[in-house]
């Protein structure tokens, strides 16, 4: 039991020896020290001033020399005088009411029983002459001994001057182990700040992903396949005279299991895997960067063969000279500077590969993309609808659902569609399932969990009025109507009027069919669609509201992105400033051109946002059935529509050709 429990464990949550980190003694901390220290000066101060000596004056001075009790009388500074009595007279009432007798220890070695201001040092000699001359007259006891002594107050000067110090040094070691990454990591000590800090998994901690875990990749898998292979049988590839590649970069949107892949890579190879992300290389301090990167390789060679996985590498990766500051050193270049050196130094047959993560690859440098560095660049894009069944079946393992659900239904409702959205989708349902006391999770319980993680969550308590419902009712069904009778538009799946999210009054969702190129066409009709809404506003009440902002964002950077990127105006011609516009700095095009441009867009818009009105006014027997309604069911699904106002009397892809569209996603419509 206890074996199970340390292998759930990630490497971060055991101890120090158990890691094979300094063979099973704890690691010494510096902090202690100057804790220590300042629990001395503490217990220093504590006991100084625990036995406070009493305030004396001239005549008590006077009566006691002429009774033989003051034993010394010294000047310890100009101001100041030290008073000590006999021992035999230390019991005698006057003295044992009001002296302490301070117990001897380590710091209270010599305290006085008196003190006493004398003004200065000429003073305290005439007043000391004065009581002697008398006693010497009556020749009862001995004159006093005036003593002057320099005595240097050793915990004050700590105090004053070695705590601020201490102080000092101790918030200068907190923050130098901040930014290290903090106590008991790799590179958390001050003198281990240029130390890699990458987690090691080797057979002390095992990575137990494999590529059965990983679903919805099958060409990705294929791919790096022959990583692993290299790593089990490098004499296979190295006979022939091939190579083992260097790197292998993983490319593709958030969320599609690049980080996922390589630590199935490194289960399935059963081989040492350095994990470390690309900003942990980047500190304040120069040299620290390059410095990780020779420590990480130093010690990849030692456990060769390994793999080292840099997740986000764009951290340090950034193309050198765009953005760079005139006479600044950038830590970051040098860094990339020093990877760059480490791919090329270390030979192919040693079995270290280096696999990196990223989805922003157009700005990464060409020197780390070139091969020989990254032979290997590995696509991750979004699955399809086989991929993502696949990847339902994986995250429908670890909960309870209904035997009614499938994988392939819930697929063809979750187009564009990644694994984290996915594994959420998953995550959301369960929960609503036990919220509603469920013994399992149904088809039901996905349907709203979509609901929410598309439109967010459900407003119950955003009270609308009747004749707000009607217009976002007319503009819903506007957006319907367009896309129902529009035969390049994506085919409507779900229209909705329930408020959800932070502003969302409604939305539409569609199913996008999977293509790669896209028509003007297409995209003419997307725009027209979009406009529906609006459109419906104009039509039926001869007003507009503010319900289209959502809807007027999406069509202007649709259409600047169809004219100024893809040359789809004839005025403005076959040219691109896709790359160009990336320059912040420098606009690709004059003055007249922009304006162009703009007439070109407004004219594109206008057009569109015609024809739909113009469709709206052909259909409108069919919008005022289709708004009526959404005012009494508020949700309605495909059938719904078409038990409405008809087939659609267009061609629809068949569920298994549809899919997705890469730069679009799941395809909301949300109007506020």
């Amino acid at each position: 039991m206890e074996d199970n429990k340390k292998k759930d464990e990630s490497p971060e949550q055991r101890r120090p020896e158990e890691n094979g980190e300094g063979g099973g003694m704890p690691r010494f901390n510096f902090m202690w020290v100057f804790i220590l220290i300042g629990l001395g000066l503490l217990a220093l101060q504590f006991t100084k001033f625990s036995g406070k000596p009493e305030n004396a004056s001239w005549t008590d001075i006077d009566k006691w020399a002429k009774k033989g009790h003051i034993e010394r009388f010294i000047v310890v500074n100009p101001k100041e005088a030290y008073v000590y009595i006999k021992k035999d007279s230390l019991g005698v009432s006057e003295h044992a009411t009001k002296v302490k007798v301070p117990k001897k220890s380590l710091f209270n070695t010599d305290q006085p029983h008196y003190v006493m201001s004398i003004g200065s040092v000429e003073v305290a000699s005439s007043k000391i002459d004065k009581i002697n001359e008398q006693i010497i007259k009556e020749k009862k006891q001995q004159p006093i001994e005036l003593k002057i002594e320099d005595r240097i107050n050793w915990s004050a000067v700590m105090v004053n001057f070695g705590l601020p110090i201490l102080i000092f040094i101790g918030l200068w070691i907190f923050i130098l182990r901040r930014m290290g990454g903090g106590p008991g990591g790799p590179g958390g000590q001050i003198f281990n700040i240029g130390k890699s800090k990458a987690t090691l998994f080797d057979s002390n901690s095992k990575v137990n992903t494999t590529f059965a875990d990983v679903a919805g990749l099958d060409e990705a898998k294929e791919e790096v396949m022959e990583v692993v292979d290299f790593l089990k049988n490098p004499k296979k590839y190295t006979v022939l005279g091939g190579k083992i590649p260097k790197g292998v970069l993983l490319v593709g949107p958030p969320g599609t299991g690049k980080t996922l892949l390589a630590k199935a890579v490194a289960g399935e190879a059963n081989a040492p895997f350095f994990s470390i992300s690309g900003s942990d290389f980047v500190e304040m301090f120069v040299g620290v960067g390059a410095s990780r990167v020779r420590d990480l390789f130093r010690n990849a060679r030692e456990k060769a063969p390994c793999i080292i996985f840099i997740d986000e590498i764009d951290a340090i990766g950034r193309a050198r000279g765009r953005g760079a500051i005139q006479g600044g050193n950038d830590e970051r270049e040098n860094t990339l500077n020093q990877l760059l050196v480490e791919m090329d130094g270390f030979p192919t047959d040693k079995g270290v590969i280096l696999m990196a993560a990223t989805n922003r690859p157009d700005i990464l440098d060409q020197a780390l993309m070139r091969p020989g560095r990254f032979d290997r660049q590995i696509g991750i894009g979004r699955p399809d609808l086989k991929g993502r069944a696949q990847i339902f079946e994986v995250h429908m393992k670890n909960i309870k659902v209904s035997p009614e659900v499938l994988a392939i239904t819930l697929s063809e409702m979750t187009p564009g569609f990644v694994g984290a959205d996915i594994a959420n989708v998953c995550n959301e349902a369960a929960l609503i399932a036990a919220r509603r006391e469920k013994t399992a999770v149904d088809l039901d319980d996905f349907n709203y969990a979509l609901d929410k993680v598309i439109g967010g969550l459900e407003k119950k308590n955003k009270i609308i009025s009747p004749e707000e419902k009607r217009i976002i009712a007319y503009h819903e069904a506007g957006h319907a109507i367009c896309g129902w009778f529009l035969e390049y538009a994506h085919p409507l799946v779900k229209v909705t009027i329930v408020p959800r999210g932070l502003a969302a009054l409604g939305y539409a969702q569609y199913l996008p069919k999977e293509q790669y190129i896209t028509r003007k066409e297409k995209l003419l009709d997307d725009i027209c669609m979009t406009l529906g809404g609006r459109a419906a506003e104009s039509v039926v009440f001869d007003q507009i509201s503010t319900g289209a902002q959502s809807d007027l964002d999406h069509i202007t950077r649709l259409s600047y992105d169809m004219i100024v990127n893809h040359g789809f105006s004839e005025k403005v011609g076959n040219v691109s400033y896709y790359s160009m516009l990336n320059d912040s700095f420098n606009r690709p095009f004059s003055e007249q051109t922009a304006y162009l441009i703009d007439q070109e867009v407004k004219i594109m818009i206008d057009d569109q946002y015609k024809r739909a009105k113009t469709l709206l006014k052909d259909k409108r027997k069919q919008l005022d059935a289709l708004a009526k309604a959404l005012l009494e069911k508020e949700v309605l699904h495909r059938a719904d529509l078409e038990a409405i106002i008809g087939k659609r009397p267009f061609i629809d892809p068949t569920p298994g050709e549809s899919s997705h569209v890469p730069e679009v996603g799941p395809m909301p419509d949300s109007d506020n």
